[in-house]
């Protein structure tokens, strides 16, 4: 998968579950037109995230002999491991804002699941796929 279409992805994510946390807590019509506002910065953090974090581990340890789902075996555990507790930490030190949680829970999740698009093989077009087998 790109990084486009990953980070992308992952800021819909992670906009889903940061409002749905929100907004199941204390719905206000009022906050509607802040859930489309919230996509830039979110897009943004998902993007420094994505860039900063988990793109590097693909491009320095992608080699012949160690492709991308041998990376994701070795450095995924260790990297959710850190996550699960800078997120953790995050959330203990706010003392139960919401927003802040939701926030914490929204990376931990769509970073989780970045690293899944990124190991996911690309699919084969239906027409491509009859002509590799005649």
């Amino acid at each position: 998968m790109s990084i486009l279409s990953n980070i992308g992805k992952s800021s819909l994510l992670a906009m889903s579950i940061f409002w749905v946390i929100n907004l199941t807590y204390d719905f206000n019509w009022d906050y509607i037109p802040f859930v489309f506002l919230s996509l830039i910065p979110i897009y943004f953090c998902c993007a420094i995230v994505i860039l900063l974090t988990i793109c590097p581990i693909f491009w320095f340890s992608v080699s012949e002999g160690f492709n991308r789902q041998q990376i994701f075996k070795t450095y995924f555990p260790i990297y959710a491991i850190i996550i699960f507790g800078l997120c953790s930490y995050g959330i203990y030190k706010t003392k139960t804002d919401i927003f802040a949680i939701s926030f914490f829970v929204s990376a931990y999740i769509s970073t989780l699941h970045s690293w899944m698009w990124f190991v996911k093989p690309k699919k084969v077009n239906q027409n491509e796929q009859t002509t590799l087998c005649k």
